[in-house]
């Protein structure tokens, strides 16, 4: 068993068959994260009305890659532990055990979010109805003290082709959809929230590498802004993490 009131996080371990406790945890924070404060607003309020015991939202933060998605659930995390939050991370391969493992936490007294990282489903993969469940619940009600936070690069998590609007009418001014694209979208549509993240502009980018050298003289400051455009046209990406990456590999040149 998990020590709840010293863990902040635990992950899920297929071949054991259980949660291991997570005591080295990302220590982001809100304030590190820039140009994303509608969503930072967004998923605080929500995860806030969580901990109230206030209706809240399973939540999709959806767009494209190095953008703050998941570090924004970590800091939700290093934000609200101290009122009761908890995360557990789960892999797309293993959403089969989400049911044994809303079991073993539903009546415990802490609230607990299921952080799906990265997902997607291909077609065939029926994975994602475990997710389904969980969220919605079956004959059983949904655990209250649960939220699945997921993560995905595409909005509709299940791939989506011209033929799957095969069947698709228009009825009195209304669209019914197919069966296939009722079954493609019913995932997504699972989530109350849905939060959208894109690239920003080069000077955004440029403002968020800067704000790993804090203390640079203005020569200083000039050379690694020069450096830093290189490393993102080289990268072919002006995202967070392409700053992070240069931070990490040309910190030691300017510091």
């Amino acid at each position: 068993m998990i020590d709840w009131e010293n863990t902040k996080a635990a992950v899920y371990r297929a071949k054991k068959e259980s949660l291991k406790p997570v005591f080295d945890v990302d220590t982001v924070t809100l304030e590190e994260l820039l140009y994303i404060d509608e969503q930072k607003k967004a998923l605080c309020e929500n995860t806030q009305r969580f901990l109230d015991g206030k209706k809240a939202s399973h939540a999709l933060l959806w767009g494209s890659r190095g953008t703050g998605k998941s570090s924004l659930i970590k800091a939700v995390l290093n934000r609200f532990y101290k009122d009761g939050l908890r995360v557990i991370e789960i892999s797309k391969e293993d959403l089969s055990a989400l049911t044994d493992i809303s079991d073993e936490i539903r009546d415990l007294a802490y609230k607990f979010i299921i952080f799906c990282d990265d997902i997607s489903f291909e077609t065939g993969d029926a994975s994602y109805k475990a997710l389904k469940s969980v969220i919605e619940g079956s004959i059983e009600l949904p655990p209250k003290n649960v939220l699945v936070y997921a993560t995905s690069n595409r909005r509709h998590l299940i791939p989506e082709f011209h033929t799957d609007n095969d069947g698709t009418v228009i009825k009195n001014g209304e669209i019914h959809y197919s069966d296939n694209v009722e079954e493609k979208i019913s995932l997504s549509d699972r989530f109350g929230l849905w939060l959208s993240f894109y690239q920003g502009t080069f000077d955004e980018y440029l403002e968020i590498a800067e704000s790993y050298f804090p203390s640079l003289s203005p020569e200083k400051r000039a050379l690694m802004r020069d450096e830093a455009k290189r490393y993102a046209s080289y990268r072919a990406s002006r995202s967070g993490r392409t700053a992070k990456q240069f931070f990490e590999l040309f910190g030691d040149k300017f510091l």
